[in-house]
């Protein structure tokens, strides 16, 4: 249902008429200034036309849920004691669709705090879309029990979308459908589909995977959320309808009043019309046999701060602090209207360091610094809402929190911004961050980091009992642990060297050895600890003539042990 940009009207001037009543009402209920209506001097550019008679468009018309909230509110701890409590089995969201919906909020915030993204606003669209996945019919990993497609766009009342996934998602070989809770396309999902459960899979029929893409869907274009018109034109980019608008923004505004969980399976099913059947809702509350859950999200619009107007928008040209990443029809190049040439303090022409460390740590660990930078103009002031892209470079597998190489987030109205935190990986070395700011040639600052490898500051042999073997039997099996800073160290490697005597210890080629992964004979070997530090050597065989020989463990990070060996002759009866 999502990214439509088709005629959308509420069709009987009754249906019209209890829908205008309760936005008022709604909006009746909220302080100056709600996010329902604009205050003056904010008022979203959404709202300059009405896309109503441009016919189809990317979903081709598809229909989404038109139930608005009831007209009395819930109120949320702290609120008014003079509001009534009522319509609380709509505020009600399914325990497992509440969970991804804040998941992804949580996630969104560590990697682009700048969007501001709330869960409400991806409640208000998956009560939509999907009717919160059909009253959160989901299994215990949080994926639909049964797929939630919507019709074939084959062109007949609706965009003509030709088979991208060739039925992988949506079953169809031969056209697309939207899937899942949020009503993805396919071709949308192979752009923006993400990983929200931590299971290894990106799947639109998975209620933590499709929120995820949908909260980063709608934070694309550097918005910010907490704007009252970026926030109209992040829902406009997912279903460019007026009165899809109007719907998501009453329940928006419905489930910031208050919410609370409901078992799943048992959530409130859409009972009213579709935007396509103003007649009564299907019990199942998504498709049946013939599915009407719709279309989503538009195919291949990008996440960059584009700057094409919305079709059927203002024509006014978006001013370069709010870019607009509205997407184009299927099929046509997206249209660019020039904007106008931004004031020398609005221009960036430097990205400067703002008080960054050094930036250094070990394998495994987050860096305790975090990378800041401010935006400049060539008059040396600072510029505000300026989008600065962060970038790892280099042969590292060092991310930014939530796995990523690369994250974009806007400055503040000082003109710094920081990044999110940078996680170290497994491979040691050096590496670099660039920061630079998107859509000029502004100069890059730099960053160098490094990795050490893992380290341990204290080791020691676990067991007690002496070590002795006669010549030509094997030593019982010596066990150390590692440890850093109090706490066990995993994969740190550990040097193992049969040594001399004296103040100035060499490897010794004589006494007992332990065997190399070929089989042969060695008296040096580099290990690895376990994840818990600890440490079991490979068989060590007692050799050469007898004697106490010492067998040193050295760590990464220099801590050290020195294990003695005695080897005894045999006995004579033996030898001979």
């Amino acid at each position: 249902m999502a990214a439509q940009f088709g005629r959308r009207l509420y069709r009987g001037a009754a249906t019209t008429a209890v829908a205008a009543v309760a936005v008022a009402a709604l909006s009746a209920s909220q302080a100056p200034g709600s996010p329902l209506v604009a205050a003056d001097g904010d008022h979203s550019s959404a709202g300059a036309t009405t896309p109503a008679d441009q016919g189809g468009g990317v979903s081709g018309d598809s229909p989404y849920y038109t139930d608005l909230p009831p007209l009395n509110t819930p109120d949320k701890p702290g609120g008014s004691v003079n509001l009534p409590v009522t319509g609380s089995a709509e505020s009600g969201i399914p325990a497992s669709v509440l969970a991804a919906y804040k998941k992804a909020e949580r996630s969104i915030a560590g990697t682009d705090a700048a969007c501001r993204l709330p869960w409400q606003l991806l409640a208000a669209i998956g009560k939509v879309e999907s009717g919160q996945a059909r009253g959160g019919r989901v299994d215990a990993q949080g994926t639909t029990l049964s797929p939630i497609l919507g019709p074939a766009l084959d062109g007949n009342g609706f965009a003509l979308i030709k088979d991208t996934d060739d039925g992988a998602y949506d079953g169809d070989r031969t056209h697309d459908r939207a899937v899942g809770p949020m009503q993805f396309i396919p071709s949308t999902w192979a752009t923006w589909g993400q990983d929200g459960n931590g299971d290894g899979r990106k799947d639109p029929n998975n209620v933590y995977d499709a929120a995820l893409a949908a909260g980063r869907y709608l934070c694309a274009g550097s918005r910010d959320l907490s704007l009252a018109a970026d926030l109209d034109r992040a829902v406009l980019s997912y279903n460019h309808s007026a009165v899809y608008l109007r719907t998501v923004r009453s329940w928006f505004t419905y489930y910031n009043r208050g919410t609370h969980e409901v078992p799943d399976g048992t959530g409130v099913l859409p009972s009213g019309s579709t935007s396509r059947d103003p007649g009564p809702g299907r019990p199942s509350g998504g498709p049946s046999s013939t599915p009407s859950s719709s279309t989503s999200t538009s195919p291949s619009p990008t996440p960059s701060s584009s700057k094409t107007p919305k079709p059927g928008g203002s024509t006014k040209p978006p001013t370069p602090s709010e870019p607009s990443a509205e997407p184009s029809r299927p099929g046509e190049p997206p249209t660019h209207t020039p904007a106008p040439a931004p004031s020398p303090s609005q221009t960036v022409t430097a990205v400067q360091n703002a008080g960054t460390g050094p930036l250094t740590a070990m394998a495994g660990d987050a860096f305790a610094e975090r990378i800041k930078v401010r935006a400049r103009n060539g008059l040396g002031g600072a510029v505000a809402r300026t989008s600065v892209t962060f970038t790892i470079t280099g042969d590292t597998d060092a991310r930014f929190a939530g796995g990523f190489k690369a994250v974009t987030l806007r400055t503040g109205t000082d003109g710094t911004v920081t990044a999110p935190v940078l996680a170290a990986g497994e491979k040691a070395g050096e590496f670099t961050v660039r920061a630079s700011a998107d859509g000029t040639s502004a100069t890059a600052a730099t960053f160098k980091a490094t990795v050490t490898a893992r380290r341990a500051d204290a080791i020691a042999r676990t067991g007690t009992e002496k070590l002795t073997a006669v010549a030509g039997g094997t030593f019982d099996d010596i066990t150390v642990a590692a440890t850093y800073k109090g706490e066990a160290a995993g994969r740190v490697a550990v040097t193992a060297t049969m040594i001399t005597d004296g103040v100035e210890p060499a490897e010794n080629d004589k006494g007992p050895y332990c065997t190399n992964d070929d089989g042969d004979p060695v008296r040096s070997i580099v290990l690895t600890t376990a994840a818990d530090g600890s440490l079991t050597l490979p068989k060590f065989y007692a050799d050469g003539p007898a004697g106490t020989y010492k067998l040193r463990l050295t760590t990464e990070g220099g801590a050290t042990v020195v294990i003695e060996l005695t080897v005894e002759e045999r006995p004579a009866a033996a030898a001979s």
